[in-house]
């Protein structure tokens, strides 16, 4: 039986997730990512709610930055979303 294959040919490829605050600091910090890395793909933007919690307020807001050919430092991203409160989730 043949060993399985890599599911990305591109075993660079990366996506970087940016945790921020709130809704206010995601939008301002995927408006920038324009600007500082060049990104073109507009960034996903995605509510995760707390454990145990209803309200909106109490909400983090995740910044989903695909990265196909890993050229963004992950440094820097994560330095971005420190301006903003935040930080760069790793794995």
């Amino acid at each position: 039986m043949p060993d399985n294959g890599r599911v990305n040919d591109n075993a660079r490829a990366a996506r970087h997730v940016l945790v921020l605050p709130d809704r206010d600091a995601a939008e301002e910090v995927a408006e920038a990512l324009a600007d500082r890395f060049g990104v073109t793909e507009e960034p996903q933007l995605v509510r995760d709610a707390l454990a145990g919690e209803d309200d909106a307020e109490d909400a983090q807001w995740l910044v989903v930055v695909e990265d196909p050919d890993a050229t963004h430092d992950p440094a820097r991203l994560d330095g971005l979303a420190a301006e903003y409160e935040g930080w760069l989730e790793t794995e």
